[in-house]
């Protein structure tokens, strides 16, 4: 959901500003690290196509890694747009290169794998695979690719009113779309962890079933107007107490205990922070401001 790139060339340089020619060789980097965004939605759309018996490394699923390239997606969509803000090299062009980037990785993907998840077959178009459970699945996915899109297309818009602008650098207006593709791939990486474990063939059904429940719901989060934080602004900008420091550290290095676990709850706790918020009783609460001795840099 970050803004980069390609700089439009002009007559005259503003101040403050790399020279012209340095600065389009250095907008060449964001601009790749966009196309690795891309790359890495069509990767995982690639991977998830593949059926169960194809031999992939470390033993894992073509659905677990086609998930793992979603995260990867996300890792260039935040890096893209902080490399062009810091050397200054954001351009209109970049903006709607970052939304079709975003597009295929955070809309068409996560869609495909969750399609893919359920053994969806051919609905609406053969005798043999039209069952109603999978005309619901493909309605699903497509209604989560469609909010995805409306959900680019207006922070598109937004992005250039003031109104919009005024509280950008702390919340979202709707879930964003990483965090929505997070959440369906966090939850696909867990159920493909525990496949040996869950059961027989109608609990993996059941599960499945869940994960399209958890589709449509995060597509409608996309598209409301629930406030979520825009997490690296909030907490890993400016300063923090170093004991606030030291503790995120640890904590990090605990979730790596069980990845899987880690990720799917940590994506479904961030697409449920909103609704949770807007309850009587935590809607009033405020946290209280850290104290400004000891703290520590912990971002630009």
């Amino acid at each position: 959901m970050n803004r980069p790139h390609l700089s439009p060339t002009g007559p005259a340089e503003a101040p403050g500003k790399l020279p012209g020619p340095l600065r389009r060789s250095v907008a060449i980097v964001p601009t790749l690290c966009t196309l690795g965004n891309a790359l890495c939605g069509f990767l995982a759309v690639f991977l998830a196509s593949r059926g169960p018996q194809v031999d992939l490394p470390l033993g894992l699923s073509a659905l677990t890694i086609a998930s793992i390239f979603i995260f990867l997606g996300m890792l260039f969509d935040g890096f893209d747009g902080q490399i062009a803000r810091l050397t200054r090299s954001t351009s209109d062009l970049g903006e709607q290169l970052d939304s079709m980037a975003d597009m295929v990785t955070f809309g068409v993907a996560p869609a495909f794998i969750a399609v893919q998840l359920a053994g969806v077959q051919s609905p609406f178009l053969s005798l043999r695979g039209d069952r109603y459970f999978d005309r619901a699945a493909l309605i699903i996915a497509c209604i989560y690719v469609a909010c995805a899109a409306l959900r680019l297309a207006r922070f598109n818009v937004e992005a250039n009113q003031h109104q919009a602008q005024a509280h950008a650098h702390a919340y979202f207006s709707g879930l964003p779309s990483p965090g929505a593709a997070g959440t369906v791939a966090g939850l696909v990486m867990l159920h493909q962890h525990l496949l040996d474990a869950i059961g027989p063939l109608w609990v993996l059904k059941t599960s499945a079933v869940g994960i399209l429940a958890v589709m449509i719901l995060v597509a409608w989060a996309m598209v409301s107007r629930l406030p979520y934080v825009h997490v690296p602004n909030r907490y890993l900008r400016g300063k923090a107490p170093f004991g606030y420091f030291v503790m995120a550290v640890v904590v990090i290095l605990l979730l790596l205990i069980a990845p899987q676990w880690s990720i799917a709850m940590g994506f479904t706790a961030y697409a449920l922070s909103a609704p949770v918020m807007l309850l009587p009783v935590l809607r009033h609460w405020v946290p209280p401001r850290a104290e400004r001795s000891g703290e520590v840099e912990i971002g630009e």
